[in-house]
Parts: C-alpha cells; sequence; structure tokens
C-alpha cells in the first residue's frame, strides 16, 4: 500500500487519487475516467466543475470568506434563506444552515427538544423513527437512524429511541393488500407505538421521505405519509422530514414531501443543497416553532463554528439559481424516465435483481440470490463490494450498499446521476452497470 497520513475510512485498500472533474466526470491522477452516476453520494447534482458555482464562489471569496454568527449575518445568507423561503413547503418561515446533513438532523432533533420545552411541555423526550433508515452519523442522528451494522458497536453511547416498520413494499406488503392498505397497517402500527409511549411524551416522528443509502430508494405508498401526517396532528407531535438525500431536485420536485401532498415541522436538507461545491447543509423550520422561541427564551440553544458559512452559502445559492435558471426539475424529471426505462430494460428479467425502484434520478436495484423467493445473498459473499469493485474497473461511480434487509443481509445499488447528465449518458451508465453486476455475481470469491 501507498503510504498515507490520511486516516481513511477503509485502511485495507488504496483509493485512487481524483485529480480532477467535469460534468458528469470525474478523473485520477494516472488519468482514468469515471462516469459519476451516483453524484458521490447523491451530492453532485450539477455535476463537477460548473462554471457559474466556481464564479460564484470566487466572488465572495474577493468580498468575506468568513464570518462567526455570533457576531455577524452576511448577504449572501440571507439571501440564500430568502430563496430556499420562497420555495419551501407551506409554513416555514426560516432556515437554520449547519455544515451537513448529520449536523441538520441534529439541530432539527434539538429544535424539536427545546420547542417543547419552550412551550411548557418538557415531558415530551420519546423520539420515534423506522427501521432501516439512515439520517447520519453523529450521534442524536445515528440513534433515530435504524440501521442496525451503524449502530450496533456505538450503542451504549445512543439515546433510547423507537423504531417502527420502515415503507419496504417490495419484502413487507402481503399479497393480500394494496399498497393503501399496507400503508394504512405502517400507520396503524406507529399509532399502537404511541399509545404505547403515551401520545403527550412524544416529540417527534423522524422518516426519510424516501429511504436512501441504507435500505436503496424506498418509495413510500400512496397515503402513508398523509396518514402519518393525521397521527402527529392528533397528538401534537411533530414531524421531522429527512430530504438530505432525496431532497432537494433529487426526485423530481425541489422537496420529495411534494409529491406526498405532506407538509413536515421541520425538513432537512443538504447535499443537493450545494451540489458538493462546499459542505452546507440546513433545516427548514414552521413559522410556530420558531415564534415559539421568539416569544420565549429568544435564542436556540445550539450552534457550530461554520454554520452560515459565507462561501458555503454562495456556492449553494448559485447551484439553486442553476436549477431554476436552466429548468433542471422539468429535466430530472424526463431524464428519470428514461433512467427507469433503460434499467427495466437491462434488468427486469434479469435472474438476481429482484425490485427496481425509484422517482426521479433517484434509483436503486436490489440484488437476490433468487426472484421467487426473494432471498439474499449471503452476506459473507459481500455482493455490494464486489459490485463497486468491478464498477470502478469499468469507470463507472455507482452506490452500493450491504445490508438492505435488516442491516445485516441484503444488496443493493442507488444511482443517483447529475441532474444535466444527458440520455446517451444514462445509457452509458446503464451499460456499465449491468456488465458490473454480471462480472460480480459470476466471481465466486
Amino acid at each position: 500500500m501507498n503510504p498515507t497520513h490520511v486516516f481513511h475510512r477503509q485502511l485495507h485498500h488504496d483509493l485512487p487519487v481524483a485529480a480532477s472533474g467535469q460534468g458528469i466526470t470525474l478523473t485520477d491522477a494516472q488519468g482514468k475516467s469515471y462516469l459519476d452516476a451516483s453524484g458521490g453520494a447523491a451530492v453532485s447534482c450539477l455535476g463537477h466543475g460548473h462554471p457559474d458555482v466556481i464564479a460564484a464562489m470566487h466572488a465572495q471569496i474577493d468580498r468575506l470568506a468568513y464570518a462567526h454568527t455570533s457576531f455577524f449575518t452576511t448577504a449572501v445568507a440571507e439571501e440564500l434563506a430568502d430563496v430556499l423561503i420562497e420555495s419551501a413547503p407551506a409554513g416555514m418561515s426560516h432556515v437554520y444552515f449547519v455544515s451537513g446533513g448529520s449536523e441538520a438532523v441534529e439541530a432539527a432533533l434539538k429544535m424539536a427538544r427545546q420547542y417543547f420545552v419552550e412551550i411548557g411541555q418538557p415531558q415530551r423526550h420519546h423520539f420515534i423513527a423506522r427501521r432501516q433508515s439512515y439520517h447520519g452519523n453523529t450521534l442524536g442522528a445515528l440513534a433515530v437512524g435504524g440501521n442496525a451494522w451503524r449502530r450496533e458497536q456505538f450503542k451504549p453511547l445512543l439515546m433510547d429511541v423507537t423504531h417502527v416498520a420502515p415503507c419496504y413494499e417490495y419484502r413487507d406488503r402481503r399479497a393480500d393488500e394494496t399498497p393503501e392498505q399496507y400503508g394504512q397497517r405502517l400507520v396503524a402500527e406507529l399509532a399502537e407505538v404511541i399509545d404505547q409511549l403515551g401520545g403527550e411524551n412524544v416529540m417527534a416522528f423522524v422518516a426519510e421521505t424516501i429511504g436512501g443509502a441504507t435500505a436503496g430508494v424506498l418509495t413510500p405508498v400512496p397515503g402513508y405519509f398523509k396518514g402519518v401526517r393525521e397521527l402527529c396532528d392528533r397528538h401534537g407531535i411533530l414531524l421531522i422530514l429527512d430530504e438530505v438525500m432525496c431532497g432537494m431536485g433529487r426526485s423530481g420536485t425541489l422537496h420529495a414531501c411534494e409529491q406526498e401532498s405532506v407538509v413536515p415541522d421541520l425538513l432537512t436538507i443538504a447535499k443537493g443543497l450545494g451540489g458538493g461545491y462546499q459542505p452546507i447543509g440546513a433545516v427548514l423550520a414552521q413559522g410556530r416553532l420558531v415564534e415559539a422561541f421568539r416569544q420565549g427564551s429568544g435564542l436556540f440553544q445550539h450552534g457550530h463554528t461554520y454554520l452560515g458559512h459565507a462561501v458555503a452559502c454562495a456556492a449553494a445559492l448559485a447551484v439553486q439559481r442553476v436549477i431554476q435558471r436552466d429548468g433542471l426539475l422539468d429535466q430530472v424529471k424526463a431524464r428519470g424516465h428514461t433512467l427507469q426505462a433503460l434499467l427495466q430494460q437491462a434488468f427486469d428479467d434479469h435472474p438476481h435483481v429482484g425490485d427496481i425502484r425509484g422517482r426521479g434520478l433517484f434509483w436503486g436495484i436490489e440484488l437476490v440470490a433468487d426472484r421467487g423467493s426473494k432471498q439474499w445473498f449471503h452476506p459473507e459473499r459481500r455482493l455490494h463490494a464486489r459490485i463497486k469493485s468491478e464498477a470502478m474497473a469499468e469507470g463507472l461511480m455507482v452506490y452500493p450498499m450491504g445490508g438492505t434487509v435488516d442491516g445485516r443481509c441484503g444488496d443493493h445499488v442507488l444511482l443517483a446521476p447529475p441532474f444535466i447528465a444527458t440520455e446517451a449518458d444514462l445509457g452509458q451508465i446503464v451499460t456499465r452497470l449491468r456488465s458490473s453486476v454480471d462480472r460480480a455475481i459470476a466471481a465466486k470469491t
């Protein structure tokens, strides 16, 4: 292995050195190019090297790079907040800026707790979330997350959170249920858990609008989130929707919850907010929550050194302007139909692809040893890691993951190509993916 002083996430193999990026392509130091079919981790919505974003960052650095938010606000943070609230779900009035998705979720959890303290309901201390969810790697976000593998070694450090079933239609909907009936059953389970905990003791229900990294793009069945919203309203419980991965246009609308006709109390965003050009995330908050803080203590007892960073806000503002100016939300919908058709053409009859699911430019395929029984490949085979390796060799970046079913078993591949991808790009992505999957499955060791 090459000597390095970087504490890399994986220590048993060398990584290629990313040297440059343009459009949907990254190039390593050896000159090899890779189609970025996952946007890294569903981040690079505008691809790499976009001139408008780079120019906005340069201009901001020339004016001001950093000012701590305990002393100043900045014009660019104020402008970005205005833009986000103009297009936010109904009732959202304020934006709390952070540096990424985990921080956004952490802030939303603290907002929920302090909100109930501010309004005189300090007995509310329970969060309810879903199994197989992923909300980030800080301790609070990891606690509400429901992925067993990620939680296991850190369990002694995590607060107690009650987890209910995910909306996982492929494996969990019974043959005698319609999608709507399945969703009603999930809502009934949530209602039972709320009753067990006591509705007056629950702060919030936390959910990804579309399940992301750990479950492989789980889309909600019709009516599910409406039922959840009604249930939360009945008990005065906040609905926190995590759209760090699925939001900001990724699923075909700016916010994924628009497609569910549901408005959350707190909405977390990141990834596609700044497109990877700078680290940034945010929490969008309902006005009544902010007003409770204003009428109460007058401060949110939380903060980070780099929140509202001027250059990060400039990058995000430029990304959002390009998306709006170039009509990229409509393009995501159109390209999404193309990608769906290509995936179905390539994998509908594949003996080891059990499910193809997604929306917009956010798609997953779930791999199985046997389609009829939906039996997964043995975890020791690490099929997802093999697919990633084969794809990289093919010049393709995808986002495979293991533990799809329960945190330990199952494999999937997630696709989240940049919004600027052409139909020809998508064709290349699917062709290379099919080849990578076939080679990975054919390998015996």
